[in-house]
């Protein structure tokens, strides 16, 4: 999938991803040792997007299990076809029940669902399990038999085994704790807010028609915020998004006035917005 580290950081960016060394090297080697990849840090860091990515350079098909309380087993693995179910049954009164039982348990009135998808046929897939925290426990249970043995057990077909291994990548914004079996299948990776310079390169990739000094004082602002007790603190997703603000705004500078009228693109509560209005000091920064 991947010639070396380098190859992965090159390929990244060509999608307009800028991978960190950990970043680059971390994906390698799950690609490399057919491990899943379990990606942990704040909301708005690049998580889901890494996945997307990946999906991107390698021409594989992207599987999405958003995770949500209440997802369930019907949601992630698979479910019958219970209304063409109920047709043919009703169509078949005059034959056996071994007969029809045999046809409505068959591939033509099976559902399947993310996890099950993505371990069947030839073709290359990436399988993204989005906020993994967000989902009940019992979810994680549905997940290790798949990361295990990339293989699903459905009681009235059998074992179902992948032909072709997906590359999986799990996400969590570290709302709860994740089960140490889970943790045991897969490398881990942090993702954190990226330092300035990188941060930079993102904005000038992002938003390539922003000036490169007002860029750098936009990287130097959401510095400074992100160090402040904000209930929320500004993703790298909301600084691209303020990058496009000042351009749409035609700013050419960032001051108190642009600040006050554009802030609320990058803090979502109001109490952010009055803490960061009345601590932020443009000159410090």
């Amino acid at each position: 999938m991947f010639a070396s580290v380098d190859d992965v950081t090159a390929r990244l960016a060509e999608t307009g991803y800028l991978a960190s060394p950990a970043v680059a090297t971390t994906v390698f080697l799950a690609a490399r040792l057919g491990k899943p990849l379990l990606v942990e840090g704040p909301a708005g860091v690049g998580k889901t997007e890494l996945a997307k990515a990946v999906a991107a350079i390698t021409d594989a098909r992207l599987v999405r299990l958003q995770c949500y309380e209440g997802v369930d087993e019907s949601r992630a693995l698979y479910e019958w076809n219970h209304a063409k179910q109920l047709l043919r049954i009703t169509a078949g009164r005059d034959e056996t029940w071994d007969r029809t039982r045999s046809d409505i348990f068959s591939e033509e009135y099976l559902l399947t669902r993310p996890l099950l998808t993505s371990i069947r046929g030839t073709d290359p897939k990436v399988l993204l399990v989005d906020e993994m925290d967000k989902a009940d426990v019992e979810v994680e249970g549905l997940l290790l038999e798949v990361l295990s043995d990339f293989q699903v057990t459905v009681p009235e077909l059998g074992t179902i085994t992948a032909e072709r291994r997906p590359f999986v990548v799990l996400t969590s914004n570290a709302s709860r704790e994740l089960s140490e079996a889970l943790r045991r299948r897969c490398l881990f990776l942090h993702i954190d807010f990226p330092d300035a310079e990188l941060e930079r390169r993102i904005v000038a990739l992002k938003v390539p028609g922003l000036d490169a000094v007002l860029a750098e004082s936009l990287v130097r602002v959401v510095g400074a915020l992100r160090a402040m007790d904000l209930r929320k603190a500004p993703s790298v997703a909301e600084t691209v998004d303020w990058a496009r603000t000042l351009l749409a705004l035609g700013a050419d500078r960032l001051d108190e006035e642009v600040v006050r009228q554009s802030l609320g693109v990058v803090l979502k509560h109001q109490e952010d917005v009055r803490t960061a209005a009345a601590k932020l000091d443009l000159d410090a920064v």
